[in-house]
């Protein structure tokens, strides 16, 4: 073989071996990503601050998924819970993803935001963080004393006899109230599945647990709703040690910046129209506002 040659050789191994090196780094990273705010449905503007949403975790996970280089991933949660549609919505797209899936939990990831949870691979919580509260509600207003103070008077006409039960102008019948009942205790109910099934736990033992109430960190290892006392770093090296890895990159991923647009008018001028009926018609025109635009109760894991 010629010089030419030898030296063509020598060029090709160390390209090759640059590759794998490089290859090599770049598989050896943990994703980590902040849930940070309610759960809900949509986005929120710029008054009450960030929210999460299927949309924002569908597409982080996705990116997370797609890169090569990741090979695990830690969710931030710190979240009060939220909107039951939303929280499931979130669960659906944490079983997509193929990597080993690390929750870290901050100071609060209580109802929804433990839902969120409870399917990752492994969650580490503070001893001190808030978690627990498994359960639901709905609400459903009762605005007639309201509307007889401010002298407003309703006709409603309905097809179908519980069609104006949801709209909070009367007194639930006996029969309503077992409807809204059968529906809530239809959510506890998958509420208790996700969380039994995640955690590997008897039903039985998670309905014990699920009386709404809160439980600290050390409390819920104890009664095995986490795995692991620590912070963010103890979930990282969690991740890591799930995917093989000794020395694990962290890379941050981040949503995608808003527009001014968005910051400025999210969703759809809602909560700008807020403040300014807040400022217009007071408190109780406000409130009553509020209500009247939402004519059906939203269930919460919150």
């Amino acid at each position: 073989m010629n010089k030419i040659g030898v030296a063509g050789l020598v060029v090709l191994l160390v390209l090759l071996m640059t590759s794998a090196l490089g290859c090599a780094a770049g598989g050896s990273k943990v994703a980590v990503i902040s849930l940070v705010g309610p759960i809900q449905s949509g986005e929120t503007g710029f008054l009450f601050g960030p929210a999460v949403t299927p949309e924002k975790v569908r597409e982080q996970l996705r990116r997370a998924d797609k890169d090569v280089g990741v090979k695990a991933v830690v969710l931030r949660v710190e979240s009060p819970g939220g909107s039951v549609a939303a929280c499931q919505e979130i669960v659906a797209e944490i079983e997509r993803i193929k990597k080993p899936v690390v929750v870290s939990m901050g100071g609060v990831a209580t109802s929804g935001g433990y839902f969120i949870s409870a399917k990752a691979d492994k969650i580490v919580a503070l001893p001190g963080t808030l978690t627990g509260s498994i359960g639901v509600i709905a609400q459903i207003p009762n605005v007639k004393g309201l509307f007889d103070k401010l002298g407003i008077k309703v006709e409603t006409f309905t097809g179908g006899k519980h069609k104006d039960m949801y709209f909070g102008l009367r007194e639930l019948t006996p029969e309503e109230k077992e409807i809204m009942q059968e529906m809530t205790d239809q959510y506890y109910d998958q509420f208790i599945q996700v969380v039994a099934e995640g955690r590997n736990l008897e039903e039985r033992k998670v309905r014990e647990l699920a009386t709404g109430e809160l439980y600290t960190g050390a409390q819920a290892k104890e009664l095995g709703l986490i795995d692991e006392l620590g912070g963010l770093q103890t979930a990282i090296d969690t991740a890591a040690k799930l995917a093989g890895i000794e020395k694990p990159k962290i890379k941050y991923y981040k949503p995608e910046p808003i527009s001014l647009w968005s910051f400025l008018f999210g969703m759809d001028f809602k909560e700008l129209r807020s403040f300014i009926q807040l400022r217009l018609l007071g408190a109780e025109g406000a409130v009553l506002l509020e209500i009247l635009s939402r004519p059906y109760p939203e269930p919460r894991y919150q």
